[in-house]
């Protein structure tokens, strides 16, 4: 089946958060919203079908969840990446970030310090805040528009460290970490005693040539120290349904991870999502590999638009995520004007860097997962903005 994902799909009547919450975020309606990190593209063909099927059914009562549910995404991530997962040391959640949230609940006590690699996406200062733990940022360092891992820095903050939150893929700067990297943090947190968790939900959005490298899969010692997070939402924009894996290294893990769901009566999919993700995994391969041309291309024209035309912007092409970074720096604003500015001069609705790296300025995150004309109209309002306040 050819997908067409050049369509515009009005979704401002559908209960869009990314649409209607835009007074909320901006201030205003009158900007096009490139911000949360959902895509305006109708998902595969089978996962609607199979949605319909059960909305035709007309009775959504409590939902059983099948051994065919993580069968099929343990078969995924072995078709995808190689990856074997015990189908016995896996556990549903709600969401990626919820189940983050439980693990630094539940592994950590207040005041134990938590390591994040920043710039990365703001709910991961959250997760750690609202348990009063406190946040140690392993500051990632930027270099002609590359960034990299500072060891030795995560390496004095391993040791005052209880948990590590590792974003693989990374968000919001797209690196797909190398099989080395990942070895060399692993094996810091290990001989530091410290738990690592690794949110792995973009680990289907690679491009280039790059492949992902399942934390876990690096050796049989580390599968033996981590807690991974997986999701097949990011992949076929699927976020709204709520569901997610959580591939733990042993059975005591895993009980205390469920234990806490338990006591909160949280333990059963919704009547939707069990089929959508299964749908999802089982059938929808065909429609993931037409959306990374795409989205290829996406970057592609936003890299060489702002080139050619605005080039006081230098856009980070991503290896992974469908999420841009902008270096806004040479427009030589604070966040507070660069965010004005977006909002009122190039009526954009962006992602405001300083919220992945609190000692940030000048940057900002862009969702390239919409229709190319979308990404036209978006990149003439910016370059006659930036025109005119010149």
């Amino acid at each position: 089946m050819k997908y067409d994902f050049d369509q515009v799909i009005d979704r401002s009547g559908n209960r869009a958060a990314k649409y209607d919450e835009r007074i909320k975020k901006f201030g205003t309606n009158d900007v096009i919203p490139l911000w949360v990190a959902d895509m305006d593209f109708r998902t595969a063909q089978p996962i609607i079908d199979a949605m319909k099927a059960k909305a035709e059914e007309g009775i959504w009562g409590y939902t059983s969840r099948p051994d065919s549910y993580f069968e099929a995404i343990c078969s995924w991530q072995e078709r995808r990446n190689g990856w074997k997962i015990d189908k016995n040391l896996v556990s549903w959640s709600l969401g990626v970030v919820p189940a983050l949230s439980a693990i630094v609940k539940i592994f950590s006590n207040p005041g134990d310090k938590v390591m994040i690699q920043t710039p990365v996406y703001s709910e991961f200062y959250d997760v750690v805040e609202a348990w009063d733990r406190i946040v140690l940022e392993n500051q990632l360092v930027e270099k002609d528009g590359c960034w990299t891992i500072d060891f030795d820095d995560f390496e004095r903050k391993a040791k005052e460290a209880k948990i590590f939150l590792l974003c693989s893929p990374h968000n919001p700067l797209g690196i797909v970490w190398t099989r080395d990297q990942l070895k060399k943090m692993a094996e810091i947190c290990i001989a530091n005693h410290v738990l690592l968790v690794s949110d792995e939900i973009h680990s289907d959005l690679i491009f280039h040539g790059k492949k992902h490298v399942p934390t876990a899969m690096v050796s049989q010692k580390i599968a033996g120290n981590i807690i991974s997070c997986i999701s097949g939402t990011k992949t076929f924009n699927l976020a709204g349904i709520q569901a997610s894996t959580t591939v733990f290294p042993n059975m005591e893990t895993k009980l205390r991870f469920d234990r806490f769901w338990m006591n909160m009566d949280i333990h059963r999919n919704n009547a939707f999502s069990s089929v959508a993700m299964e749908a999802a995994f089982n059938e929808g391969e065909e429609w993931l590999e037409q959306l990374l041309e795409y989205l290829d291309g996406n970057f592609e024209y936003v890299k060489s638009f702002c080139q050619e035309n605005i080039p006081q912007i230098k856009v980070n092409v991503p290896d992974a995520t469908y999420l841009m970074w902008l270096d806004c720096r040479a427009l030589n604003m604070d966040n507070e004007a660069l965010r004005t500015f977006m909002i009122e001069k190039a009526r954009l609705g962006l992602n405001e860097g300083c919220t992945f790296g609190r000692s940030l300025t000048g940057y900002m995150r862009l969702n390239a997962a919409c229709p190319r004309s979308v990404l036209r109209q978006a990149m003439k309002q910016l370059k006659e903005a930036i025109d005119t306040n010149l």
